[in-house]
């Protein structure tokens, strides 16, 4: 698998509480200049990214970042608004609590209202591997199949661990057909890179592996 195959599959990520407009710029550069799927941003610079990228790039965004457990309807609000400001894509983070207590209507329902507002830009789920048992990895497989979106997702990178090959590797075996696989938080090298597409991720969350195409450059 070449670096370009791999450059092709990263959403480059940047959304530290401490971001600055100035190191958004920078990302959107490198994005642009290494030819990466999309940027991963915070909503408030979705419009000026947008601004300064045009449709160099596509834009992700997140929704119910990071903990998930804001209304459905603020969610949907977030959503609505980001793509109001421009964004190509969203990245949603599950209501974790509902589907631990069992309220898989809730949790499905959310999704599907969600992906009703992204029309047909991508929506991916995340679902947060590292809190939840293999059985609820499982069903957020099932629930994530049945509400339309595009993408399941591991992890946002602000818990207790990131994507695992365990975890796409779970993914590969029980999403449907309509649902790729995004893997996300702590992807540190090209080789991790690579395994994780090779057992079935089609994007990767990831600040690191632009930075190390970077430094092989140097």
């Amino acid at each position: 698998m070449s670096i370009e195959e791999i450059l092709s599959a990263c959403d480059h990520t940047l959304l530290l509480q401490t971001s600055t407009p100035d190191e958004i710029k920078d990302i959107c550069d490198d994005a642009v200049n290494y030819g990466t799927a999309s940027i991963c941003i915070p909503p408030c610079y979705v419009k000026p990214a947008k601004d300064y990228v045009g449709d160099k790039v596509r834009i992700c965004t997140v929704i119910g970042f990071p903990n998930g457990n804001m209304t459905t309807r603020v969610k949907v609000f977030e959503t609505k608004d980001a793509l109001d400001n421009g964004a190509d894509e969203i990245d949603m983070v599950i209501n974790i609590g509902m589907l631990r207590a069992g309220e898989y209507d809730y949790v499905l329902d959310e999704i599907k209202q969600i992906k009703k507002a992204c029309g047909d830009h991508i929506l991916k789920v995340i679902i947060e591997t590292c809190l939840l048992t293999e059985d609820e990895k499982i069903k957020m497989c099932e629930l994530v199949t049945a509400s339309g979106a595009d993408y399941i997702k591991t992890s946002t990178g602000f818990s207790t661990k990131g994507a695992t090959f365990d975890d796409v590797r779970l993914f590969s075996e029980h999403v449907g057909t309509n649902v790729k696989i995004k893997a996300a938080g702590g992807i540190s090298s090209l080789e991790d890179a690579q395994k994780f597409m090779e057992l079935g991720a089609d994007r990767l969350g990831t600040s690191r592996v632009v930075k190390l195409v970077k430094q092989m450059s140097m």
